[in-house]
Order: structure tokens, then C-alpha cells, then sequence
């Protein structure tokens, strides 16, 4: 995924109705009506959101007969998983450094050998 994409991805998530939309599309296609019905903002301002969403490439729009269905598509969001799971393992390697330290200060209540191997 290039950053441009991934920027798109993130920006498109920081909306909390865009975030809603997307959790009601993995129920199923809607229209714009259905879409708007749960929130108290009109049918054009659902359509704007549905625009970034588009754009982020997190729905597709088609239409059938009359009415134009918004669907969910879900590949950018596992990139954008993807992508932060490198982080999660930082996070939880750092997580355990500082539980392997805590357990040595509990070892040796006087923490003179607490430190020994950390750095600043």
C-alpha cells in the first residue's frame, strides 16, 4: 500500500459517521437513504462521506435500477492492519522488556541489580 493510499485510509477513518457507515456496509450494500437513516445529517452530507470513503478506496459505488448501492471493500483496511501490526509488535516487545524489569526490581527490593543490561 503507498503512503498516499494509506493517508487517504487514515483520513477517511478519523470521521466517526464515516466509521459508521463502514460498520453498517459490512451488513450488507445500502443506498444513501438507508445510510442516513441512523444519523441526523442529511442525505447529500452522507453522500460527501460516501465521496472520501470512495476516494480512500473503501466502498465501491454501483447501481441497480434505480437506486445507487454502496459496498464495502475491505483490502484497504487490512492494509492499513498490516501496517500497524508493525507497531503492535513494537509496542508488545516493549511490553515485555518492561515486565522482565519489573519482575528483576520485585526480585531485589533494593534495585541495585534492577538496572544492570537496561539503557538510558
Amino acid at each position: 500500500m503507498d503512503v498516499d493510499q494509506l493517508s487517504a485510509v487514515f483520513g477517511a477513518l478519523s470521521d466517526p459517521t464515516r466509521r459508521a457507515i463502514l460498520a453498517r456496509l459490512t451488513q450488507g450494500d445500502a443506498t444513501v437513504a438507508e445510510l442516513s437513516r441512523p444519523f441526523r445529517v442529511s442525505q447529500p452530507a452522507i453522500s460527501r462521506h460516501l465521496k472520501v470513503l470512495a476516494g480512500a478506496g473503501l466502498i465501491s459505488r454501483t447501481r441497480r435500477s434505480t437506486a445507487r448501492l454502496s459496498h464495502l471493500e475491505a483490502e484497504p483496511l487490512r492494509n492499513a492492519t498490516d501496517w500497524l501490526t508493525r507497531y503492535r509488535e513494537y509496542w508488545e516487545e516493549s511490553h515485555r522488556r518492561l515486565d522482565e524489569l519489573l519482575v528483576r526490581m520485585q526480585d531485589d527490593p533494593t534495585g541495585s541489580s534492577a538496572m544492570e543490561g537496561t539503557t538510558p
